[in-house]
């Protein structure tokens, strides 16, 4: 979790969490000016936040959801990309990672550290400073004097260390033929991705504080929606594949779908 500078939040429920500060002690109250000291109404923010989920996340989720497979099963079908090297040593990378994960002790530390340091990217890329940082096995944290959505969610759709292996294979690439590596380069992404995917899938459900930033339904729609454009993109590198102008007009498609299904029980209902 990335809390502002001086606090801290928990981000495994094995963590202590230090408690928050208010100026002058106790709980700060606002009060209206000239209202004769009658309380301000104040909406909490994840309230807001759910209603934008429910609104507007759900149907983009249900659209991109539809668009995603539809795709998928074009380019298994039609372009049979199924038989590519590039889709075959991706599974074979993710299987060896699933394999790992079943049977040997999980590596906590390097999720950890994959996961602060995304906090750390993303609070540098919105202009944020960092005072602070905790990295172990059994959980960790940043000190920053910023925090937003993007912040608080970027670790459970950025896959860290499969961003590492292409910008590792891009820069050698300029310096070196990778070609004879391209294979091995396809099974460390399948291998990273999957690394992300399962230690995301298993940490979601342990109440983690970074998705009560926005509420936990807002944060779960927008961490689905986010990991279904990256898998979208995964597809779109594969030779043999859909193209991005399938894929968006796919969207358009199943949109204009759920907005007619939408209208139908609106004017059902009255």
């Amino acid at each position: 979790m990335v809390p502002p500078a001086g606090e801290d939040e928990d981000f495994f429920p094995q963590k202590k969490t230090v408690a928050r500060k208010k100026k002058g002690g106790g709980e700060e109250e606002r009060t209206r000016a000239g209202g004769g000291g009658r309380k301000e109404v104040r909406v909490p923010i994840w309230w807001v936040k759910t209603l934008v989920g429910v609104v507007l996340l759900l149907p983009v989720a249900l659209v991109l959801t539809q668009a995603f497979f539809a795709s998928l099963t074009a380019a298994a079908s039609d372009q049979r990309f199924w038989l590519t090297d590039e889709f075959w040593f991706f599974s074979a990378g993710a299987i060896f990672w699933l394999l790992l994960f079943f049977t040997l002790p999980r590596p906590m530390w390097f999720y950890v550290f994959g996961h602060e340091a995304t906090h750390a990217v993303f609070v540098k890329l919105t202009g944020g400073e960092i005072h602070g940082c905790r990295v172990s096995s059994k959980g960790g944290y940043i000190l920053a004097n910023k925090v937003n959505t993007l912040i608080a969610l970027a670790p459970y759709f950025v896959p860290f260390y499969t961003v590492l292996v292409l910008f590792s294979y891009g820069f050698f690439s300029l310096f070196f033929d990778t070609d004879p590596y391209y294979r091995f380069f396809w099974g460390a992404v399948g291998f990273t991705w999957a690394f992300h995917f399962s230690f995301t899938c298993l940490m979601l459900p342990k109440r983690q504080s970074d998705l009560s930033y926005g509420g936990h339904f807002f944060s779960l729609l927008v961490i689905y929606i986010a990991n279904i454009l990256v898998l979208s993109l995964v597809l779109f590198a594969c030779p043999h594949s859909v193209g991005l102008a399938d894929f968006f007009w796919k969207i358009v498609h199943y949109a204009g779908e759920f907005s007619s299904l939408f209208l139908r029980v609106v004017k059902g209902s009255f």
